[in-house]
């Protein structure tokens, strides 16, 4: 009879994340995930028979949890207009993904790799293009705002600027703007 299984797949890609975020993606090793979990090498093995593998896996993981967190924050927004991009504005607020964000972005690399991760990613992107552009008011406005948010947290996410807590919540506010009817003149442009 076969033993059960004990060792969670999920605490092992956590494991690897925190090895990414403290050590650098560089470091990310089968050695280091077993350590970090406290398994053995031979477990980590079991599930990821290579370094890629892993690096895959953890790829896949953050984006399926990154990707419901989204749908959550749309789904808060209910059947109003603009609910799609209205609801990843306020994710974007939120602080909880800037350890994801992180580890996702030293991981990045690893996308020209493995294109079927890429064609995932892509797929999303497209899908939450898609569901902007179907439930707002001004489609070309709700683009252009997720285009603003994408490029925030890109900026954020290189380390390139961290803007002030207040700044960045006054940014968030005014891409908000652009979904509003009332927005000035020169922003009439985008009401296509």
């Amino acid at each position: 009879m076969a033993r059960t299984r004990t060792i969670d797949r999920t605490a092992m890609l956590e494991a690897a994340q925190r090895v990414v975020a403290r050590d650098g993606a560089t470091r990310l090793t089968l050695d280091a995930v077993a350590a970090e979990a406290g398994i053995s090498k031979a477990s980590v093995l079991y599930d990821y028979k290579t370094k890629q593998a892993l690096i895959k896996a953890v790829i896949e993981h953050l984006s399926a949890a990154e990707v419901a967190r989204l749908h959550a924050f749309i789904e808060k927004e209910g059947d109003k207009p603009n609910a799609a991009i209205l609801g990843l504005i306020a994710a974007a607020e939120s602080d909880e993904t800037a350890f994801h964000r992180n580890v996702a972005l030293d991981l990045a690399v690893a996308l020209n790799q493995h294109n079927d991760l890429r064609c995932a990613i892509q797929e999303s992107i497209g899908s939450f293009i898609e569901a902007i552009q179907a439930s707002s008011t001004y489609p070309r406005r709700g683009t252009v705002a997720f285009l603003a948010v994408e490029g925030l947290k890109l900026i954020e996410s290189f380390g390139l600027y961290e803007w002030p807590p207040g700044e960045r919540a006054q940014i968030l506010e005014d891409i908000r703007a652009l979904l509003r009817p009332e927005t000035p003149n020169e922003m009439q442009d985008l009401a296509l």
